[in-house]
């Protein structure tokens, strides 16, 4: 019964919780307590879900592994069952080239972190430097940054895509120097580090932010042709396929109509 007072406490029961003996033997207080709880779960999830913003995907029971020409299949796999998310502040750097499967991995991880009941955010890197850089003032800017330094995991999607002033450099490294050691964070990128001062021309902050992104680490290197690219190309052959077997069916009804319409024009003659 002291669980059930507890729970009714928790959840806000106040009335209840304070007049425990007039309710706690009525045969519709622990279901009651029960449904709203689970209710709450429900309502958080779906709410984290969407603060989550990790959109649809496929899961990692799809990934063509064959399809790269260079990937470690054993740590990905590791990865995957959180475990680095055991040491504090512990980051992940996932680097290849366009369509090798950079997001839909950290997608697959980011869902396994939600579900493990962990406060996750996935977010393009340009999406969330705009974000930064619209705050008007000091507090709404220092607001924006909490907010993302306090993600249990934080994944920056799509860094190097494009180029980005000295102030998006500076607004990066305040992110991720609030993370440090502190919260994982996750980036994908298409550059590797050594190419970082192309993303952020002339920027003073780019050693010491890759310096504290990579400090305790895994670097993932995937390299291999856009998997993207290779589904369009299959799509495509489909469709053809699809076309020329509609024609080839076609071409007989085609030639038996011209048939009877040379039938018919013979008969309009003769007659």
């Amino acid at each position: 019964m002291s669980d059930l007072k507890n729970m009714a406490k928790k959840l806000g029961f106040k009335a209840m919780s304070s007049n425990w003996e007039a309710y706690c033997h009525q045969a519709w207080v622990e279901q009651l307590l029960k449904e709203e709880e689970a209710e709450r779960v429900r309502l958080s999830l779906e709410r984290h879900k969407r603060e989550a913003n990790i959109g649809e995907f496929k899961p990692m029971a799809d990934f063509d592994w064959k399809w790269p020409e260079e990937i470690d299949r054993e740590l990905i796999e590791e990865l995957l069952t959180l475990r680095f998310l055991g040491e504090k502040g512990f980051n992940l750097a996932f680097v290849g080239s366009n369509g090798v499967g950079k997001t839909m991995i950290v997608q697959n991880i980011a869902y396994g972190a939600l579900a493990a009941g962990l406060r996750t955010r996935l977010v393009p890197a340009s999406q969330m430097l705009s974000e930064l850089s619209r705050q008007n003032g000091d507090i709404a800017l220092n607001r924006c940054l909490k907010k993302y330094c306090n993600y249990d995991l934080l994944v920056i999607d799509e860094l190097g895509y494009l180029d980005y002033s000295n102030r998006y450099a500076d607004l990066l490294f305040e992110v991720i120097n609030g993370r440090y050691k502190k919260r994982s964070t996750i980036v994908t990128t298409n550059k590797v580090f050594q190419e970082w001062g192309t993303i952020f021309p002339n920027a003073m902050c780019v050693t010491t932010l890759v310096d504290r992104l990579m400090h305790k680490s895994e670097l993932v290197v995937i390299k291999g042709k856009s998997y993207r690219q290779k589904e369009a190309l299959e799509r495509a052959e489909a469709s053809n396929k699809r076309r020329k077997e509609k024609k080839t069916k076609e071409k007989p009804k085609d030639e038996e109509t011209r048939k009877r319409s040379a039938k018919d024009r013979r008969s309009t003659e003769h007659a």
